[in-house]
């Protein structure tokens, strides 16, 4: 069993930034693939980036690409996203994932753990 929290969220002005923290409660986090997603009220939950294994390549929605920026600290067992420029579109309930078997990293459906999530609130 992997446990995740988050932190870092909060209310940002547009064109601002936050760094979210996830901290995974398992060693060897390098053995999973660590993605994040966000829930706006009334919506899917939607895929926003995730990390392979070691860290040397990150995926992102066409949504925050060139905007958020995934990274992760496997020594600390820690996952970051940066956010920066952002847009009030962005407003969600942002959750960390781990996947044991890292494929279909798009899909929520791959992960097998989540955290409880962390608001980020972008006012206009």
């Amino acid at each position: 069993q992997v446990q995740l929290v988050e932190s870092g969220g909060g209310l940002a002005q547009t064109g601002g930034s936050l760094r979210l923290s996830c901290a995974t409660s398992r060693d060897n986090s390098s053995n999973y693939v660590m993605g994040w997603f966000r829930q706006a009220p009334e919506k899917e939950r939607e895929f926003v980036a995730a990390s392979s294994r070691s860290g040397s390549s990150g995926y992102y929605a066409d949504s925050v690409k060139g905007r958020f920026t995934i990274s992760r600290d496997n020594a600390k067992n820690m996952v970051y996203l940066q956010m920066n420029s952002l847009k009030p579109e962005d407003t969600a309930t942002y959750y960390c994932a781990a996947s044991t078997h890292g494929r279909a990293i798009f899909g929520s459906g791959s992960y097998d753990y989540w955290g409880q999530g962390t608001q980020v609130t972008v006012s206009s």
